[in-house]
């Protein structure tokens, strides 16, 4: 007998505070000179956080599973992700560890900095994703592995453990602060990963770590992505990068911002172009993209469509200040493919 699920997604990882700040159009100024900026906002960060947010506005029934702190910020966290319709049932208070806070930095480019006070993220593992959760849901999603080295290290288990229940599993790396790409970590987690939705960025990253020895991979940044090493080359392209990782067993579904997306499943491409969309603020962008892919695959829709459909998701998000926001209803996502000229 089929199993039968009661949640559509369980997504597992970090949770926090952000503070946006900017744009700046200066240099960072230490020696306590005060600069100041257009736009200030406190909102739901955490890059599991916002995709999470962005399912259930997509109209999923979305559950958390992860840690926050006893504080002040934690109860914040929890208000908002019960605000937005994800379950906190399984949202964990730390009684030690301080609820993780993010400072965003903009530029009027689009880029950003990041800062990120830990937490309870170094302390979050496999004891905070119930049993129960895992088997209830059609799909489970993963954030921010880096930050998360107890709950990385037990992904392989809880992705096997959901896949051999019949339900699909995604995964975002996010940025590696400590520029290593744990080369060595990953495969086993890949292997049952359905999805891995890197960024360009960190598609490079991640591809070119695993083309060098472990040694000199450590010392890979993302600034150093598309150069060649003397132990191996890294890859030069999107689609070469999506290459090398799918043959890890994996689906690649590369986000690129405004120029769309790049999907590989280890024989063939698919690329979406992206929405035409004028953002104030591209903070949380990738996380809605996520959300999208998700929400469509599990609608039953086509590689090629829940790619246009998830670009769209990620362009609409950037239309206010945070993460969270903007993230549109699936009709919203709809209109804005149909008015661009592509139908699902």
């Amino acid at each position: 007998m089929p199993h039968t699920f009661d949640l559509d997604l369980l997504v597992i990882g970090d949770a926090n505070p952000d503070v946006v700040l900017g744009p700046l159009d200066a240099p960072l100024s230490f020696g306590q000179h005060e600069q100041l900026v257009d736009s200030g906002l406190l909102t739901l960060g955490g890059s599991a956080a916002i995709m999470a947010c962005g399912a259930a506005r997509l109209g999923l029934k979305v559950a958390f599973a992860g840690r926050i702190g006893d504080d002040d910020a934690g109860r914040f966290v929890r208000t908002a992700l019960d605000e937005r319709g994800v379950d906190t049932t399984a949202l964990r208070v730390d009684p030690t560890l301080a609820t993780p806070l993010t400072v965003v930095l903009t530029r009027p480019d689009g880029d950003r900095a990041i800062l990120t006070s830990p937490g309870t993220l170094t302390a979050t593992g496999p004891e905070d994703v119930p049993e129960s959760l895992l088997h209830a849901a059609r799909h489970v999603h993963a954030a921010s592995y880096f930050l998360l080295p107890q709950l990385a290290a037990a992904l392989p288990e809880l992705f096997g453990a959901a896949r051999s229940r019949g339900a699909t599993t995604s995964l975002d790396t996010n940025d590696d602060p400590s520029g290593g790409w744990a080369p060595d970590a990953l495969p086993a987690t890949l292997a049952v990963t359905d999805f891995l939705l890197p960024n360009a960025q960190e598609a490079l990253a991640l591809s070119a770590a695993a083309a060098v020895p472990s040694a000199v991979s450590s010392r890979i940044t993302s600034s150093h992505t598309a150069s060649s090493s003397a132990a191996g080359t890294a890859p030069e392209s999107i689609e070469a990068a999506a290459a090398a990782l799918a043959a890890h067993g994996t689906h690649v579904i590369v986000k690129n911002g405004a120029d769309g997306a790049v999907a590989h499943d280890g024989s063939t491409v698919l690329r979406t172009d992206g929405i035409p969309a004028r953002p104030v603020d591209t903070v949380g962008a990738g996380d809605s993209f996520d959300a999208g892919f998700v929400a469509a695959h599990l609608r039953g829709l086509s590689t090629a469509d829940s790619l246009a459909l998830a670009a769209a998701c990620g362009a609409l998000s950037t239309r206010a200040h945070g993460g969270t926001p903007a993230q549109p209803t699936w009709d919203e996502a709809v209109a804005a493919l149909s008015r661009n000229g592509k139908n699902l």
